[in-house]
């Protein structure tokens, strides 16, 4: 009599524990969903940009297409490398005869979601951000004219365009090299089904003990008011040390970020903040390249951006948090390229 007694308790006990803990992770989960969204498993809709297979197409072979670059060195892959989390593992890349960028590249991998491009936000659409760099002298140093000259003259590119643009007259151009472009990154190159995007379905075994820990510090300790929605991030513009300013070497005086493009000393250091998705991927950090551990970063974080100082704790759990953002990685087939005829323009290195 007493051991069934017992026996009944145990089981009152165990039953009353495990409803706590499933209300306690049900409400963790509820207010993660306050602040985030699963990464879809489809492509968004472009109205303005339709994406079709043949675009893809396309735009895949012009992203990795070095004689978009002046010297034929240099192709979006190399700065954005699909291999590598979309990013080329430097803190700055390196361009036409060898220069090197003023900024860290930011990941490709999932950029179709980001409200803006670039760290200053200075192109709206992955159209915009696909024009800049081919002009940029310190990047692949081409002209708009010669890009499409370049192009032109290699006829599987002619039909290609031909393609992907039928109801075109005139489809090779710079605007609709752009547009294959950003096609190709919105179908190819997004990284779903991360563990978080699990749990935000709804498996709330997705996530481990200390993975949940982190993401219970992440909200609470406000870190949401920047990193939120489907990229958490990419999707708005924030002084960089709000409470304290980082040192030189992670925050360089010199860049001022939008203010460059503004002109507004209260855009001093305002840069837009970028998507954590893949972060553990995607060393060095901010927009300098200055830092390569994630603990690091996070501190450096809590410190300019929230005032506060994490314990070694709350770091290694933010860490585990961060890491569970870590989606399925696009396999991309290098593309076979035309070798266009002896008679086109040569690579020009001056």
């Amino acid at each position: 009599m007493k051991l069934t007694r017992l026996f009944f308790f145990f089981l009152t006990y165990l039953t009353v524990f495990l409803t706590a803990f499933s209300v306690q992770a049900d409400d963790l989960l509820r207010e993660a969903r306050d602040y985030f969204s699963p990464l879809p498993e489809k492509a968004p809709a472009r109205p303005d940009n339709p994406i079709t297979p043949e675009k893809v197409a396309l735009g895949k072979m012009l992203y990795f297409e070095p004689r978009l670059s002046k010297s034929w060195v240099f192709s979006c892959n190399s700065c954005h490398n699909v291999a590598t989390a979309g990013v080329d593992m430097r803190p700055k890349s390196i361009g036409h005869r060898w220069q090197l960028g003023g900024r860290n590249s930011p990941t490709v991998l999932n950029a179709v979601f980001n409200e803006s491009q670039f760290w200053d936000g200075r192109a709206e659409t992955l159209e915009e951000q696909a024009k800049g760099p081919i002009t940029n002298p310190v990047e692949m140093a081409h002209s708009e004219e010669m890009a499409v000259k370049t192009l032109s003259a290699i006829p599987a590119y002619v039909e290609r365009f031909k393609a992907a643009f039928p109801d075109e007259q005139n489809p090779l151009t710079y605007t609709n090299a752009a547009k294959a472009i950003a096609a190709f990154e919105a179908a190819e190159l997004r990284t779903p089904d991360a563990p978080f995007d699990q749990y935000l379905k709804g498996d709330t075994n997705a996530l481990t003990a200390q993975q949940k820990r982190g993401l219970r510090a992440f909200m609470d300790y406000g870190c949401t008011a920047c990193h939120s929605g489907v990229n958490l991030g990419g999707n708005g513009f924030f002084r960089f040390g709000v409470f304290n300013l980082p040192d030189e070497q992670v925050l360089p005086r010199n860049d001022k970020g939008l203010q460059d493009l503004t002109g507004d000393e209260a855009d001093a250091y305002v840069f837009r903040t970028p998507t954590l998705r893949n972060v553990a991927l995607t060393a060095p950090y901010f927009h300098s390249g200055a830092v390569w551990d994630l603990g690091e970063a996070v501190r450096i974080m809590a410190e300019s951006q929230l005032g506060e100082t994490l314990t070694n704790n709350e770091v290694a759990d933010i860490v585990a948090f961060l890491e569970s953002l870590t989606g399925k990685q696009p396999e991309i087939a290098l593309p076979v390229l035309p070798i266009g005829p002896a008679t086109m323009n040569k690579p020009d290195e001056g």
